[in-house]
């Protein structure tokens, strides 16, 4: 182990292998894959206020190895099923979207999720609200959905910034699994 391979090309990777390059992933490996956020609010994306959950998600999938495409503020709405398809364009691993979930009139992520996901993950949010209720209740309103849409899962997470880290952390020991399993990488 004393020669350093530094910066030139890495070794091909024999599949089914371990990925040895570098810090080890407890939660499953991630590295290069892609991943995109979806806020929805009416207010951030007029400007109104700044969206605070976009940069917390985004720093929570740098920090687990994917190249994260910068977040897409938008309004309640039509706009969050459009934003959703234009990232599903790019075949994304992973999109995490923040906000919209509740029951206000104008909260239609569900509604802009649902039609585009092929197979629901109900644990997923059973997780999330599970976890969310025990430290507020009213998370039990959340309506939102987790699924895969092709090769890409959708999850719907609250739009403040500690539900969004109550998802997260339901989130990090199951995610890379999760990548593996919807792009047939694993064998389960």
């Amino acid at each position: 182990m004393s020669s350093h391979e530094s910066h030139q090309h890495p070794e091909p990777h024999i599949h089914g292998e371990p990925h040895t390059h570098g810090e080890p992933h407890t939660h499953g490996e991630v590295t290069g894959r892609k991943a995109g956020i979806v806020i929805a609010s009416t207010r951030a994306a007029a400007g109104v206020y700044e969206d605070l959950t976009g940069p917390v998600i985004a720093d929570w999938l740098t920090e687990h190895g994917f190249e994260t495409y910068p977040p897409m503020v938008v309004p309640d709405g039509e706009p969050v099923g459009a934003a959703l398809r234009a990232l599903l364009s790019q075949r994304p691993s992973v999109i995490i979207t923040s906000g919209g979930t509740g029951l206000s009139p104008t909260d239609a992520t569900p509604e802009q999720t649902l039609p585009l996901l092929d197979r629901e993950i109900p644990g997923i949010m059973e997780g999330l609200r599970t976890v969310g209720a025990a430290k507020t209740p009213t998370a039990l309103l959340s309506r939102g959905h987790a699924g895969a849409a092709g090769t890409t899962f959708i999850v719907n997470l609250p739009g403040s910034p500690k539900g969004v880290m109550d998802g997260l952390g339901v989130l990090d020991p199951i995610l890379g699994h999760l990548c593996d399993q919807l792009e047939g990488t694993h064998g389960h």
